[in-house]
C-alpha cells in the first residue's frame, strides 16, 4: 500500500539539545570536520544508516539515546563550543571586512544548480560543485553573497545498472521538510512566494526556501504550489530535463522569479539589497530583463534602464562549445514575454533584440541565453585561461571589428573549496605540520608562504598517508561494487571475487566525470590488450576506478557507459578495473584522496576548466591529463603528466583518438608506473613522494576556492559596485542618449591618412629602442574629439601580416579641424621588441562610464589607400 499524504515528524530536543537543531540546519557541518563528529557521537551507527545527514540522524535516534546525552555533561561541553563556534564563525570578521572601503554591500549569485552536500541533492556535476563551493568560499571570507537557485523536486537521477550493464535512471522524490530547508514566511507566518503572469492567464507561482550555507543565504524557488496548474507545478520537477518550453519556463522562474525571490528576502530579513548580480552561465539570464522591468517601474526608459543593469552585471560562461548554450525560438520567447505573458509594459522587441544571433553565422531565429547574457553584462569571464580565449573567439561576432584578443571577456581559473574536498587525514597531516588555525587559513584564503611548509613534512609520513587513503578506497570500492551488483541482480554466492577486488599497495588511478562524447570515457579501451598488460603486469600493476553519469537522454553516452562496464565485467580484470555507478559528491568525497593519479583526456580545448583535478591535487594525487582547462596554465613537469594532443586540422576522430590513446599509454609504461614503483631507501618512492609533495605545495594554494572568489571580488565584483553606483538615473540616461548618438554618427567615422613624421625610419627597417613618431588625419563626422580615442596599436606581426601581443598607444588631437572638418592626431611609437614589428592606427567611442573600448561593437581603421606607410612593418 502507498500512503496517499506524506509529512516529517520532528523530534523533540531537550531544551539542553537545542543547539543541535541549529547546527544541524546550517549546511557548514558539511565541511566543518568538529560538527560531524559531533553528529557522529550521536548515534555511530545512526550516523552511518543516515549517509552522513545530521537531520536524519536526528530524525532517527530513540529518545532514550536523546535523554542519555541530555545527562551527559562531556557532550553538552562539547555542543556548547561547537555552537559558540559556528555563532563566532556567523558573526565574527573576516577577510571581506578587512577590504578597503567602496565593495559591494551585497551580490546575488544565480545557478540553475548548487552542490553543496550530498543531503541536498541539486545537483548534477561540475556547475553545480562550482557554485556550492563558490558559495561556501565567499561563506568563509566573509562575501556578503546571496545565492539564487531551483528546488527541483526530484533533484538529478540516481544512477543503477543493468545486467546488461545499461544505465538506468530513478528519480526519487525529496521532501523539503526532510532537506535541511527552512520556508521564507511573512510576518502573519504564510508562506512567501513569488508569481509570473504566464500566456493564456495563467500564473507560475513558487515558494522560497532557504538553506544556510554558513554565512551565505541560499534561496531555491519551488513551483508544487497547490494553486498552480499541472504543468506550472511541474517546472521545477527535475534537474535538465523537460522539452523547450519547460525548460524556458525553470529559467524564467530561475531569473525573473529569482530576483523577485531577493527582494522578498532583503524586505523580511533587512539584508542589504544586492548592486552586484552575477549570472552563472545564461541559465538565469532573465535576471537581467527582471532588474530592467524594476527600473521601468520606477520611470527609466528601457535604453537608460539597460545602462544601469548591465552596470552592475557580471556573466560567468562555463562551456566552450555553441551547442552546450540554451537556446529557444523566438515565437516561444516573444509569445512568453510579450503581451499577455511577464514583463509587462516592455517592448518585446527590444528584448529579442538582446539574445537574437545577429552575427555572422548566427540562427536568428534562436534566442541565444549566453548572447544575451553577455549583452546584459559589463563584464564578463570564463573559467580558465585557455577557455577565457576560447570563449572570446567563441563570441567574438558579437564585437564586429575587433580581435578575438580584444573581446571584453576575461578569466578566472575555478577553484575548489578545500575543506570540503580535503580529506580529515590529509588536514591533520598539516595541522600538525604548522598548527589548525594556521591549517585553516591555508585552505580558506590562502597563501603560498602557507603551503610551503609541506617541504618539511617527512617523506614515511606523505607515503604512510598515501596507504591509508588508499586503503580506504580499497574499502569503500569493495561495498560500492557488491552494492551495484545486487541491484544488478547478482546474489551473494556470486559475488565472493569482490573480496580480492583492488590492492591498497597497487598504483591507483581514477577517472570521474560526466560522460558527454568529448570527455572521452572510453579512450583507455582504444587497444584493450595493451590496457590489459598494464592492469596485470607482473612486477608494475596498475589499477583503474571509473565513475560517471550519462544524461537520461543521451543514449550515445550510455552506450560509452555500457562498454566500459562490459570491460570491468571481464573475469581477467574485474579485480584491477571497476565502475561504481551513482557518481556524486558522497562517492567522490573518498575517490579523490584514494587515487595516486588523477586521469583526465578530454578532446582539447572543450574542458572549460575541468575541476576535479583540483580536487585530487588538493589530497596529494598526481594529475595525468590532455593539456586542457586548468591544467593547460599550471601544468609543471614536477607534478604531473601532459598528454601530448593531436590536434591538427587534418586529423579525423578515429585517428585523433588512436594517437592520443598510444600517448597515455606509453606515459603510463614508461613514465607513470616506473616512477610509482621506483622504490629506494626503506622501500619508498623518492621520485614519487617528492611529486607528491610539489602538487601539495605548488597547486595547493592555486586551486582554492578561496582564491577564486577573492578574484572574482577585487577584479569583477569590486568594479561592478563602483560602476553600478555612477549610474544613477542621470548618469544612465546620459549614457543611453551617448551610445545611441554615438551609433548614428559611427558610419561617417574614418581614418583618412597616416604618416611618419620626420626622422622617422621610413625604409622598413629600425632599430630597437627607436621611435616613430605618427601624425594622422581622421573625420569624426558629428561627434567630438571627447567622444572618441584615437589609437596606435603595434606589436610583433606574423606571416600574415598580422599584429599578435599589441600594445595600443593614445594619440592625442593637434589644433583646430581642417576647413573639411578632418582632424590631426599625433604620437609616437617605441620600438622595444626586435623582429618583425608593425603598427595600424584606429578610432574607438570613449566614455568614462564604459568598462572597455570594444564595449559597442564599434572600431574605424585605416582603408589601404590611407596612406604608403599606415601599417608598415619594421624588420
Amino acid at each position: 500500500m502507498k500512503a496517499i499524504r506524506r509529512f516529517s515528524v520532528r523530534p523533540v530536543l531537550p531544551e539542553s539539545l537545542r543547539p543541535l537543531s541549529e547546527l544541524a540546519r546550517n549546511l557548514r557541518w558539511s565541511w566543518h570536520p568538529e560538527t560531524r563528529e559531533l553528529f557522529q557521537s550521536v548515534d555511530p551507527e545512526g550516523w552511518q544508516a543516515a549517509g552522513g545527514d545530521p537531520l536524519r540522524l536526528l530524525g532517527a535516534v530513540p529518545a532514550t539515546r536523546l535523554a542519555a546525552l541530555a545527562d551527559d555533561r562531556r557532550f553538552r561541553r562539547r555542543l556548547a563550543a561547537a555552537a559558540d563556534d559556528l555563532h563566532d564563525y556567523l558573526t565574527g570578521r573576516r577577510w571581506y571586512q578587512e577590504q578597503p572601503p567602496g565593495l559591494p554591500e551585497a551580490v546575488a549569485y544565480f545557478s540553475p544548480e548548487f552542490g553543496i552536500t550530498a543531503a541536498l541533492p541539486q545537483y548534477s556535476g561540475g556547475l553545480g560543485i562550482l557554485a556550492g563551493d563558490h558559495l561556501k568560499s565567499a561563506s568563509d571570507l566573509g562575501v556578503p553573497l546571496i545565492g539564487v537557485g531551483l528546488l527541483y523536486r526530484h533533484g538529478y537521477f540516481r544512477q543503477s545498472l543493468s545486467r546488461e550493464g545499461w544505465q538506468q535512471e530513478t528519480y526519487p522524490l525529496l521532501d523539503p521538510d526532510e532537506l535541511p530547508l527552512s520556508m521564507l514566511r511573512e510576518p502573519d507566518g504564510t508562506p512567501s512566494r513569488v508569481a509570473l503572469a504566464l500566456p493564456g492567464g495563467r500564473s507560475l507561482r513558487a515558494y522560497i526556501w532557504q538553506a544556510r550555507v554558513g554565512r551565505v543565504p541560499l534561496l531555491l524557488l519551488d513551483s508544487d504550489v497547490e494553486e498552480n496548474g499541472p504543468g506550472e507545478r511541474d517546472v521545477t520537477d527535475r534537474l535538465y530535463g523537460g522539452g523547450s518550453e519547460h525548460r524556458l519556463l525553470q529559467e524564467m522562474l530561475l531569473g525573473i522569479g529569482g530576483v523577485r525571490a531577493v527582494r522578498t528576502y532583503c524586505r523580511l530579513t533587512g539584508h542589504p539589497a544586492p548592486e552586484v548580480f552575477h549570472t552563472n552561465e545564461g541559465h538565469a539570464g532573465f535576471l537581467g530583463l527582471e532588474r530592467i522591468r524594476e527600473l521601468a517601474e520606477q520611470g527609466a526608459d528601457f535604453d537608460s534602464a539597460l545602462e544601469s543593469v548591465r552596470a552592475g552585471a557580471v556573466f560567468t560562461t562555463h562551456t566552450p562549445v555553441p551547442a552546450g548554450i540554451d537556446r529557444f525560438d523566438r515565437e516561444l520567447v516573444a509569445r512568453h514575454l510579450g503581451d499577455g505573458g511577464e514583463l509587462p509594459g516592455i517592448d518585446v522587441g527590444k528584448i529579442l533584440e538582446l539574445g537574437l544571433e545577429t552575427y555572422p553565422g548566427g540562427e536568428p531565429n534562436l534566442f541565444n541565453m549566453a548572447v544575451m547574457g553577455l549583452r546584459l553584462a559589463q563584464r564578463a569571464n570564463g573559467v580558465s585561461t585557455l577557455h577565457g580565449q576560447v570563449s572570446r573567439e567563441m563570441f567574438a561576432g558579437l564585437w564586429p571589428g575587433f580581435d578575438a584578443e580584444e573581446v571584453p571577456i576575461t578569466a578566472i581559473t575555478n577553484g575548489v573549496h578545500a575543506p570540503t574536498w580535503i580529506a580529515p587525514e590529509v588536514f591533520r597531516l598539516g595541522a600538525r605540520q604548522i598548527g589548525a588555525s594556521r591549517a585553516e587559513d591555508a585552505l580558506t584564503v590562502g597563501g603560498k608562504q602557507r603551503w610551503d611548509t609541506v617541504a618539511d613534512i617527512p617523506d614515511t609520513d606523505i607515503w604512510e598517508l598515501r596507504r591509508t587513503l588508499r586503503e580506504q578506497l580499497v574499502e569503500e570500492v569493495r561495498e560500492r561494487l557488491r552494492a551495484s551488483w545486487r541491484q544488478r541482480g547478482a546474489g551473494t554466492a556470486e559475488l565472493g571475487w569482490i573480496d580480492a577486488v583492488l590492492d591498497p599497495d597497487v598504483l591507483t588511478i581514477g577517472f570521474a566525470r560526466r560522460v558527454p562524447s568529448y570527455k572521452r570515457l572510453t579512450l583507455m579501451l582504444r587497444d584493450r590488450e595493451r590496457l590489459t598488460r598494464l592492469l596485470l603486469h607482473p612486477e608494475r600493476p596498475i589499477q583503474i576506478v571509473v565513475a560517471g553519469k550519462a544524461h537520461p537522454a543521451d543514449d550515445s553516452g550510455k552506450r560509452l557507459v555500457q562498454e566500459l562496464v562490459r570491460f570491468t565485467d571481464d573475469p581477467r580484470v574485474r579485480h584491477r578495473v571497476v565502475f561504481l555507478p551513482d557518481y556524486g559528491m558522497a562517492m567522490a568525497q573518498k575517490l579523490y584522496p584514494g587515487c595516486d593519479v588523477w586521469l583526465n583526456n578530454p578532446l582539447r580545448p572543450l574542458e572549460a576548466c575541468g575541476t576535479s583535478g583540483m580536487k585530487a591535487a588538493l589530497n596529494g594525487c598526481l594529475n595525468l591529463s590532455v593539456l586542457d582547462g586548468w591544467w593547460d596554465e599550471w601544468y609543471e613537469p614536477d607534478f604531473g603528466w601532459a598528454i601530448p594532443t593531436a590536434d591538427g586540422t587534418a586529423m579525423d576522430e578515429n585517428r585523433r583518438d588512436d594517437v592520443e590513446a598510444a600517448a597515455l599509454y606509453q606515459l603510463l609504461e614508461d613514465r607513470v608506473a616506473p616512477r610509482f614503483y621506483d622504490r629506494g631507501a626503506g622501500g619508498l618512492p623518492g621520485r614519487w613522494i617528492e611529486m607528491v609533495r610539489r602538487t601539495l605545495g605548488t597547486l595547493g594554494p592555486k586551486v582554492l576556492a578561496g582564491r577564486m572568489v577573492r578574484e572574482y571580488v577585487e577584479r569583477l565584483y569590486g568594479p561592478a559596485a563602483e560602476a553600478q553606483r555612477a549610474l544613477f538615473p542621470e548618469a544612465a540616461r546620459e549614457l543611453a542618449d551617448w551610445k545611441a548618438r554615438v551609433r548614428a554618427a559611427w558610419p561617417a567615422v574614418a581614418v583618412d591618412h597616416v604618416e611618419t613624421v620626420a626622422d622617422s625610419p621610413l625604409n622598413g627597417t629600425a632599430e630597437l629602442g627607436s621611435t616613430v613618431c605618427l601624425r594622422v588625419s581622421v573625420t569624426l563626422g558629428d561627434l567630438d574629439p571627447s567622444d572618441v580615442e584615437v589609437q596606435a596599436v603595434a606589436g610583433r606581426v606574423d606571416p600574415a601580416d598580422r599584429l599578435t601581443r599589441t600594445a595600443a598607444v593614445p594619440l592625442k588631437p593637434t589644433g583646430a579641424p581642417a576647413m573639411d572638418g578632418r582632424r590631426q592626431y599625433e604620437g609616437s611609437l617605441t620600438l622595444d621588441s626586435t623582429g618583425p614589428f608593425g603598427y595600424t592606427v584606429r578610432i574607438l567611442p570613449a566614455h568614462r562610464l564604459l568598462a572597455s573600448g570594444a564595449e559597442l561593437g564599434l572600431v574605424a581603421l585605416p582603408p589601404e589607400s590611407s596612406g604608403d606607410k599606415a601599417g608598415v612593418l619594421m624588420r
